[in-house]
């Protein structure tokens, strides 16, 4: 069993609860799809989900049913006792009270590899949430994440897209992503303004630049760098960092701009650029 729209109103009210605007609260209230989100995080018994930002639980009762061991991180402490309620009962599934950008995620996840984070995710903390995962979690091994359409278009976009950014070249880097599905605002209580995607992210078992040859905190640095000024051509934005001959080594023209490489040639400029 699921939450529909009259479950979450009746749970809200009997609280006293509302949404919370500050912490992006909009719940989903579909059934449907919320199933279709368990399905295609390909989850089931013997795997570990980590859920960030359950609210009242209509995920995790999808979850729940596909038989998988579930660890739910909720911020909001209002929402620990509907929460609890709702899930009442599921021997499976464990709630834990902490902020997922700063809880001690080895300590969360037990030390142990092979977790699938699975989360309708606050459009507030999406993109520096996921960033931080990749960078710093790698015993999680995928995600299947609710996130802002234009957030999840920056996720998977490629050079040349419109979308295309340092964040893009972060996840590529980490991980193979791609869009596998849209999700209208109707779904959700209350009503958001914005259309929603699902995004598969797919660690990958090495990084897509060899971390031997470039340590990756020097990649981003000169990434940020270049789409900090993305309309500058790259001799420009990044002069403190690359010279011409850096630019030739790399085989990275110095009139391009940042969004028309790739990672693999964010990867050669710097393996080039100034110590």
């Amino acid at each position: 069993m699921t939450l529909s729209q009259s479950d979450i109103a009746e749970l809200l009210a009997r609280h006293g609860l509302r949404p919370s605007r500050a912490l992006g609260q909009n719940f989903v209230a579909d059934p449907n799809t919320v199933r279709r989100i368990a399905r295609l995080a390909g989850v089931g018994p013997g795997d570990r989900v980590v859920e960030v930002g359950p609210g009242l639980g209509s995920l995790t009762l999808a979850l729940a049913e596909t038989g998988a061991s579930i660890t739910a991180v909720e911020a909001d402490r209002h929402l620990l006792a509907p929460l609890g309620e709702t899930l009442s009962g599921l021997e499976q599934v464990m709630v834990v009270h902490a902020d997922a950008m700063r809880v001690d995620w080895s300590e969360l996840l037990q030390g142990r590899p092979g977790w699938v984070l699975v989360a309708n995710l606050p459009y507030n903390i999406a993109t520096p949430l996921i960033a931080d995962v990749l960078d710093s979690v790698p015993l999680v091994e995928r995600m299947l994440v609710m996130v802002q359409r234009e957030v999840g278009e920056r996720l998977v976009a490629r050079p040349g897209d419109g979308s295309y950014g340092a964040v893009s070249v972060k996840v590529a880097y980490w991980s193979e992503a791609r869009l596998v599905g849209r999700v209208p605002a109707s779904v959700f209580q209350p009503r958001p303004k914005v259309e929603s995607v699902l995004v598969d992210i797919r660690r990958r078992t090495v990084p897509a630049v060899d971390p031997a040859q470039v340590a990756p905190d020097r990649l981003f640095a000169l990434v940020r760098a270049g789409f900090a000024t993305r309309r500058k051509m790259l001799r420009r934005s990044l002069a403190a960092m690359m010279d011409p001959a850096g630019f030739a080594a790399a085989g990275v023209a110095p009139e391009a701009r940042a969004e028309e490489l790739d990672v693999e040639a964010w990867g050669r400029l710097a393996a080039k650029s100034f110590e």
